[in-house]
This record gives C-alpha cells, sequence and structure tokens, in this order.
C-alpha cells in the first residue's frame, strides 16, 4: 500500500529490499524538513613544509685508532677556478663568493687563477686541464643550471657532475662540485653560499692529501 509521510510518498517495500527510516509526518502545509548537512573537515590552509632530509651530528671516529684529517686552510695553496658564463647573473655571484672564501682562507689573489667557460657543460674538461698541470693543490667548479622545458638540463647537470667527478679521479687533484642545479632562479639565488661550501671542500681535500703524503714519506 502507499504511505504519506510529510506530504511525501512512499512506496511500500518489496520482499527483501531494505527498508529506509520513513521522514517524521508534518502538517499540511508546513515546509519540508531540509536534508542533513554534510560533514565539515577542516584542512590546513597550506601544506606542511618537508622535513629536513639532512642528518645533523658530527663524525665520531672511536679512539685508538690513527686518523688524518684535512684543515681548509689555504696558506701557501695555489687554487684553479673554473666558471660558467652561462645564467651570469648567478655565477658572478658565485665567483664572488668564492674569492671572497679564498681570501679569507689565506690564498694570495697572485696565487688564483679563474677560467671562464661557455657553460656547466665545459667544466669537467676546463678543470681536467688545470689539474693536469700539477700547478694546482685543488680546483673549484662553479656554475647554474636551471630546469626548463626541456631534458636539456638533465643532460647538463649529471654529465657535469659524473665529467667533474671524472676529471678528480683521473688527476688526483681534488676538484669541489659549486654547480648549482635549481628548478628555479629563485632557488639559485638562495644558494649563493654553495660556493664558499666548495672552496672549504677543496681546501680541505687538498690539505688532507698533502698530510697524507708526508705520512706516506715519514
Amino acid at each position: 500500500m502507499e504511505g504519506v509521510w510529510g506530504n511525501r510518498e512512499v512506496p511500500s517495500a518489496g520482499a527483501g529490499a531494505p527498508v529506509a527510516e520513513p521522514l517524521a509526518p508534518t502538517e499540511p502545509g508546513a515546509p519540508a524538513a531540509p536534508p542533513p548537512a554534510d560533514p565539515v573537515v577542516e584542512r590546513p590552509e597550506t601544506e606542511p613544509e618537508p622535513a629536513d632530509q639532512h642528518a645533523s651530528g658530527q663524525l665520531r671516529v672511536p679512539d685508538g685508532y690513527t686518523v688524518i684529517e684535512g684543515r681548509p686552510s689555504g696558506e701557501r695553496r695555489t687554487v684553479g677556478v673554473v666558471v660558467s658564463r652561462f645564467n651570469g647573473e648567478v655565477t658572478n655571484r658565485l665567483l664572488e663568493r668564492a674569492l671572497a672564501t679564498l681570501d679569507e682562507a689565506g690564498v694570495a689573489r697572485e696565487s688564483i687563477l679563474v677560467m671562464p667557460v661557455p657553460g656547466a657543460f665545459e667544466l669537467p674538461i676546463a678543470a681536467m686541464a688545470l689539474a693536469k698541470t700539477r700547478r694546482y693543490a685543488c680546483v673549484v667548479a662553479l656554475g647554474c643550471v636551471i630546469r626548463g622545458e626541456t631534458s636539456h638540463y638533465d643532460l647538463v647537470s649529471g654529465e657535469a657532475a659524473s665529467g667533474l667527478q671524472l676529471a678528480a679521479i683521473e688527476t688526483g687533484v681534488p676538484i669541489a662540485f659549486g654547480v648549482l642545479t635549481t628548478e628555479t632562479r629563485d632557488q639559485a639565488e638562495a644558494r649563493i653560499d654553495r660556493a664558499a661550501d666548495a672552496v672549504h671542500t677543496a681546501l680541505e681535500m687538498a690539505d688532507l692529501f698533502g698530510r697524507l703524503r708526508a705520512a706516506a714519506r715519514a
């Protein structure tokens, strides 16, 4: 049979059909009850910042072992710097930061050679050429690759990294990686201090190798 609830006709359920809960009856002419509101789900206004992926803390070598460790000292050091002209507004600042750091470390201006190259792709062969002269205790490579709309970014950044590592391995001269590989120009400009990190790395490795040779002769 048909039933009327709240001015709405509700057909009788057949055998085995689920029975819906009927609406409460209303007076004739009264407005129908509004449907229940959707639950309110609160969401954060902004996405949470990703956590720092680097692990803090200092390396600790257990007692009883011989340790040879370098210091980022520039005294009596000769240093080669290869720098990319491409993205010059960024690489100019990288070079300025690197030269200031070399000065702070005690490297004399006359002991520094700066070699500009067209782009980051040319950094490895230039760094290898400097290292093969045996006139430089270390080499600092500076450049900037910013992602574009093609796969050119991946090609250049990958070849620059592997090429600089190969140059260091083949010559035995420390070559520090000071090449920025970023998504945007703003990210690159925020990482200018990577040039100082590269200088410290190069000087420390040069000092380490010097101490190792001295220990081998002792």
